[in-house]
This record gives structure tokens, C-alpha cells and sequence, in this order.
């Protein structure tokens, strides 16, 4: 999940030292500056994901930093753009960034500085082949957010669910790829946990996406354009069913006829796919069935042959990628505030518990 306080015009490159300009070539001294660079992004921009990422496997903080901060600006496009067009030159710079940067030449950029960093890491640990995962889940993040570019409302609940497997749940697979931790159970956990923060991304994204476009100012300070127009991603069937249109959200804000009732909806949703996490990890943890069949176990990314497979058992892995789960926990800080709000996105107010829930949860080995 993100926070929208950090919505910036264009990238930035990290300052970067002496012979920068020998393209393919990248120093210690290059990835740390991109490691600072990245968490300071996501300090400023991403603070949930700030604080979990001090949890996350250590092989896989690198990857998890980069691919976090690449999110954020994926995120953030449809703020810092005039058209879609130059969306899309945007888009397709990062798609030849990934591509290059798999190659073993990444451009001199941040993000793909740290990235390169992890992939060599991975692939020093556990040979070439362990990248081709995480690279198509990387790409299907990219084509995901383009997709979804021009912020228009999803069909129904299923399509906001295809939405957030595609970002925060795949977000997530790579994150345990990149440890590198191969469970077909695990992916099944972060699925569900995916899905409820993808949902819940798009709740607490509602009073901005809301709110009038802004202009876009240019170096001179004229306006060179405005930025989006006003956008409700609510699920369509979920506001027929609720009364609720697009028009009176921009008008009249949280007095909209029904607006509660569908942000009810569409939260409980969220809260099912945690408890359902919750209920399955306890499972595992004891030994059972995981009560339910996944959904994706037979796509060719979750399917792990007997080598790849660890020969520790589940509980083991659980505790090992337990730091990725805790993903869940921004998620259900956020609809427990937003259930105080009397389901009003418009007056949810901010948390300072998150941090020690964090902790409680690390130290129970709950989520």
C-alpha cells in the first residue's frame, strides 16, 4: 500500500559518483546510494511498507526496497502526467528498464541499480534460473498498472480482485521469491493477503482520486496541464446495488447517497480474504489441510518441482517468510479505522499503532 502525501513530478535520479558514465558498470558505493535512495522513497511516500520492510527475509530487503519504490512510481503516474500518452513513454521506460536490467545492464538509475543488486544476489545463491519468476511477475506488475492507467472503475468485485492479485499480491511473490522461498502454501497465504491490501489500496485512495485535478506546473511555473480528472474505482456492480453515483461522490464528497453502504461492502470483502488467511496459516501451523484449494496452484509461476521445493516443512517456511505476511497488518489497521469512521473513507483518521502492532504481531507469530 502507499501513501499519496508523496506525489512527485517525474523521476529522479540518486547522485551518483565518479564514473557514472561507464554504462553496465555498478560499485558498492552506486548501491548504497540507490539503497538510500529507495528507502527514502518509501519513507516519504510508502511508510507502511517502510516499516515492514525491516521484517522481510534479510537476502530479500534489497529486492523488496527497489521493487516497493518502482511501485510507487507505477502508482503515482496518472498524478504526474498531462496525457496519457506520455503515461504510456513512461510506462514503456520502465518495461526496457526491467528487460535491461535482467540483462545485467541496468540503466544508471536507482531503482534498477538496487534491482540489479538483488538479481545478482539471488542468482549467486541459487543459480540463474531463480530470476525468471521473479522477472514475470515483474513485467505482469508493469502491464497491470498500464492497464489501469487511466483510473476507470472495475466491473465488479472480482475485477478489483483480479486488480490487486496482479499488484499487491504478485508485489508479494516476489518479495518471496526474491529470499528465495518456494511454497506453494505460501504463495496461497500471500494471495489472499494480496488481494485484501490491492482492495484496501483502493478504499483509502477514494477522498484523493475523489478531489479535483490539480494543474501541472512547468519549469517556468506556467501550467502545462491538468493532472487526471476526478475518479471513483468503486466496483460498478457494488455501487448499482448500493445507489451510489460516480457524479454525486465529486459533488457532495462522503454525503453521497450510498457511498457507505458500497465502501461496506467492498471492505468486508478485504476482511474475508484476511481471515481467510488467518484461518489457513493456523491450519498449516498445525499440520492440516489448508481448508480450501488456490485458485492459481496450477499456473505454471506456483507450480515447484520436487528440487526446488524446500525439504523443510511448512511451519518451517511460515516462520522463515513470516516478515511477508505482515503485510497484512497495515491492511487491517486500515479497515479497523475506516469501521471507527462508520465506513467514510473521507474521515479516517491516521494511526500511530501501526508500529506496535507490527511488533505484537512479530513476536506472536500472528497476522
Amino acid at each position: 500500500m502507499f501513501s499519496v502525501r508523496a506525489i512527485r513530478n517525474g523521476l529522479k535520479r540518486a547522485p551518483l559518483g565518479p564514473g557514472e558514465a561507464r554504462r553496465g558498470i555498478v560499485t558498492d558505493a552506486d548501491v548504497d546510494q540507490a539503497r538510500k535512495y529507495c528507502v527514502n522513497q518509501l519513507r516519504n511516500g510508502d511508510y507502511e511498507a517502510y516499516l515492514v520492510r525491516r521484517f522481510v527475509p534479510r537476502p530479500a530487503q534489497d529486492a523488496y526496497d527497489a521493487l516497493r519504490t518502482l511501485n510507487l512510481e507505477l502508482v503515482h503516474l496518472p498524478e504526474t502526467v498531462s496525457n496519457p500518452t506520455i503515461g504510456q513513454f513512461r510506462i514503456q521506460f520502465w518495461r526496457d528498464t526491467v528487460n535491461r536490467t535482467f540483462a545485467g545492464d541496468p540503466p544508471r538509475e536507482p531503482i534498477s541499480i538496487l534491482l540489479h543488486k538483488a538479481i545478482t544476489d539471488l542468482r549467486t545463491r541459487a543459480g540463474d534460473s531463480s530470476t525468471s519468476s521473479l522477472k514475470f511477475w515483474l513485467l505482469r506488475l508493469i502491464n497491470t498498472r498500464e492497464k489501469h492507467m487511466e483510473n476507470r472503475p472495475f466491473a465488479d468485485l472480482s475485477a478489483l480482485e483480479d486488480y490487486a492479485e496482479n499488484t499487491y499480491a504478485t508485489l508479494m511473490y516476489m518479495t518471496l521469491a526474491a529470499a528465495p522461498l518456494r511454497s506453494v502454501h505460501l504463495d496461497h497465504l500471500v494471495s489472499h493477503i494480496g488481494k485484501a491490501c490491492g482492495i484496501v489500496a483502493t478504499l483509502r485512495g477514494i477522498p484523493i482520486l475523489a478531489a479535483p485535478s490539480q494543474p501541472i506546473r512547468g519549469p517556468s511555473g506556467t501550467n502545462v496541464g491538468n493532472t487526471r480528472s476526478p475518479a471513483l474505482l468503486l466496483p460498478l456492480d457494488v455501487m448499482a446495488e448500493a445507489g451510489l453515483k460516480e457524479e454525486d461522490v465529486f459533488r457532495r464528497g462522503p454525503n453521497a447517497d450510498g457511498l457507505q453502504d458500497a465502501i461496506f461492502k467492498v471492505a468486508t470483502r478485504a476482511n474475508d480474504h484476511l481471515i481467510t488467511a488467518r484461518e489457513m496459516m493456523k491450519n498449516l501451523k498445525s499440520g492440516e489441510d489448508p481448508g480450501h484449494d488456490y485458485e492459481h496452484e496450477d499456473e505454471a509461476e506456483h507450480m515447484y518441482s520436487s528440487v526446488e521445493i524446500s525439504d523443510e516443512s511448512t511451519t518451517v517456511d511460515i516462520q522463515r517468510g513470516f516478515g511477508v505476511l505482515l503485510e497484512a497488518l497495515p491492511a487491517t489497521d486500515y479497515l479497523q479505522r475506516l469501521e471507527a469512521a462508520n465506513f467514510d473513507p473521507f474521515k479516517v483518521k491516521s494511526s500511530w499503532k501501526l508500529p506496535w502492532r507490527l511488533w505484537q504481531a512479530l513476536r506472536r507469530k500472528e497476522i
